[in-house]
């Protein structure tokens, strides 16, 4: 069943939550530990937060803001790595950034999300399982005002001012499994379902052991990551996109650009980016206070239970995985 369009362009400008808690089990990419989340809903302007257990047993709410982020290793850290954090919640914040996701509690008994397949769409199918509720309060924008650029060496990142949100990302390996790739999309929760949610996290056989010697990928496979050997991909599937790799640097953008607390009214481009560089294009935007405004748009909510009244129903159809 495809939602209905006008229905959602009537009510994008308030805000939304779960219309019930829902639950995904799995394990940490880089911890191999087993971990469970429980996203419930949660009331108008409570924003995203994530209820983790500190060492000493308290439980400690961690606000997914880019004011948060701790560590950009491999991954999105929010908390303090050396105490309390969460890894890797980039492809989580993705979904429920564009699937329109304002408030909502997140309990993790883990220091990691689950890394699932190694995309966002089991997020995305528990979203639709839950069902969205629209709420009384209006939704507050992050309008991009100036252009913000950031450059690391030959990679960049910046944010332009943009009528609607559109992301642009190129990425150029040496490796020639990969190369250089770009994908550019207006982000709408059907663009992201159809054509982003399924991309997968990637790495290369080469360096894996210098990975685990670290501490990191100590739960990849082939189950939740594309492996890149010297022949070429290594999973006996092959690739849901012929672009994989970008559609999934793309995932990445919008999950930590979601960091901003807020949707942003603008454009993103990056070249060679990754979590530390949209990071710090985020840092790089606050701190100039004529680059942006917090708008809010005409609109008032629904009456009745929103999208709650499709809880059991997805609330959007998928189309064949494109290659």
């Amino acid at each position: 069943m495809k939602i209905d369009m006008a229905k959602v362009a009537a009510r994008a400008n308030v805000q939304h939550t779960l219309g019930t808690s829902v639950s995904l089990d799995g394990k940490g990419v880089h911890s191999d530990q087993p971990v469970s989340i429980i996203l419930h809903p949660a009331e108008s302007d409570y924003g995203v937060r994530f209820a983790v257990l500190s060492k000493n047993g308290e439980e400690q709410e961690i606000p997914a803001v880019h004011t948060s982020v701790g560590a950009t290793e491999l991954c999105t850290i929010i908390g303090d790595p050396r105490g309390t954090f969460v890894a890797t919640i980039e492809h989580l914040m993705a979904a429920l950034r564009a699937l329109g996701v304002d408030n909502v509690r997140i309990e993790i008994d883990g220091a990691e999300a689950p890394v699932m397949d190694g995309s966002s769409i089991a997020f995305v199918d528990a979203i639709r399982e839950a069902g969205l509720l629209a709420q009384a309060a209006r939704r507050t924008y992050i309008k991009i005002e100036k252009p913000i650029r950031v450059e690391m060496g030959r990679s960049y990142g910046e944010l332009r001012p943009y009528d609607g949100c559109r992301l642009d990302v190129e990425i150029d390996f040496e490796n020639p499994v990969i190369g250089r790739q770009r994908f550019e999309c207006e982000l709408t929760a059907e663009t992201f379902v159809n054509s982003i949610a399924r991309a997968r996290t990637f790495g290369f056989m080469r360096d894996v052991e210098k990975l685990w010697a670290a501490g990191y990928a100590l739960g990849s496979s082939l189950e939740n990551s594309v492996v890149i050997g010297e022949e070429g991909v290594v999973n006996p599937e092959g690739l849901r996109y012929r672009d994989e790799f970008v559609r999934h640097k793309l995932l990445d953008a919008i999950g930590d650009l979601a960091l901003a607390g807020a949707p942003i009214i603008g454009e993103f481009r990056s070249y060679r980016g990754g979590h530390k560089l949209n990071f710090l294009v985020l840092k790089a935007l606050f701190e100039n206070q004529d680059a942006w405004s917090y708008v809010r748009l005409p609109g008032k909510a629904p009456a009745g239970a929103g999208y709650g009244e499709i809880a059991a129903e997805p609330a959007i159809a998928l189309s064949p995985a494109k290659t």
